[in-house]
């Protein structure tokens, strides 16, 4: 279902990764919106995965810097952006995970709505090698081919390195003539969103998120993006019925009118199991 603020208008999409393959077809059909892309953009400047470019801003405001450019570029009054960090999983450490971020702008009304989704589905991995074979074996666990692979002279140099490295015979080629000038070389993969699979699925995801927010409507005024921006916690316990830490509502606000709504019981249970009881299971 469009909606009628956005319905028609032009949507800029801040990327030069080919994140568009996913975006647009979804943004399309949810908001009605006409798809651009700003040519010109250089996202690279503000940090690259491969290190030679350091992000110094955090995720959040790089995505919001993206939309800003964007939109001066192509004269579009809506914008969208993403930014991806990858590393170990906050919670579950020894699991490599991709948090994507969407901030989404309509500079017209001045709306802005995000949405994050953290996953464990990518390839993120990097290893220090010094023989085609044990070059060969890290690309197989990395997805390779279909996720392209990033060799370096070194960890942390970039003196020497090759992008988008999507074929055995790219490989073998790239391998070889490094090792013939160094005693070992490090691969990684590679992260950009065009030459890896894994990642373009959670920024769908993270996509379809964002558009869940841009259709909830104020019920005041009937702004897009009646978000939640408090956890009241309180579910109380199913055995004592004393309230515990466990989540009971969530309060949402329009960003325009301000108006607040409390919605109890969003996890889809009135009380609590006693095992996250602090009284019955201290």
């Amino acid at each position: 279902m469009t909606n009628s603020i956005f319905n028609k208008r032009k949507l800029v999409i801040a990327t030069m990764h080919g994140k568009e393959k996913v975006l647009a077809p979804l943004l399309k059909t949810a908001l009605g919106v006409e798809v651009i892309i700003a040519e010109e953009l250089n996202t690279d400047q503000w940090g690259t995965f491969s290190g030679e470019i350091n992000r110094t801003l955090d995720p959040i405001a790089t995505a919001k810097l993206k939309c800003a450019k964007a939109a001066a570029i192509t004269g579009a009054t809506l914008a969208i952006a993403s930014e991806g960090s990858f590393g170990p999983h906050p919670i579950i450490g020894f699991v490599a995970a991709d948090e994507e971020i969407l901030v989404f702008i309509d500079y017209e009304n001045e709306i802005e709505i995000k949405a994050k989704e953290l996953s464990t589905e990518t390839n993120f991995a990097g290893k220090q090698v010094n023989s085609l074979e044990a070059a060969k074996a890290f690309a197989e666990q990395a997805l390779f081919p279909s996720h392209a692979l990033i060799i370096r002279n070194a960890k942390e140099e970039s003196d020497e390195i090759i992008k988008g490295i999507n074929s055995w015979e790219m490989l073998e080629k790239h391998v070889t003539r490094f090792l013939q000038k160094y005693p070992q070389v490090y691969l990684e993969t590679d992260m950009r969103a065009m030459h890896n699979p894994s990642r373009l699925k959670v920024i769908e995801k993270v996509c379809l998120k964002l558009i869940e927010k841009m259709q909830q409507l104020c019920t005041n005024c009937g702004s897009p993006g009646f978000d939640v921006v408090d956890v009241i916690p309180g579910l109380i316990c199913s055995l004592c019925g004393c309230p515990t830490k466990s989540t009971i509502a969530y309060v949402y606000e329009c960003q325009k009118c301000k108006q607040q709504e409390e919605k109890k019981y969003p996890l889809g249970k009135t009380t609590e199991d006693p095992m996250y009881c602090d009284r019955c299971n201290p």
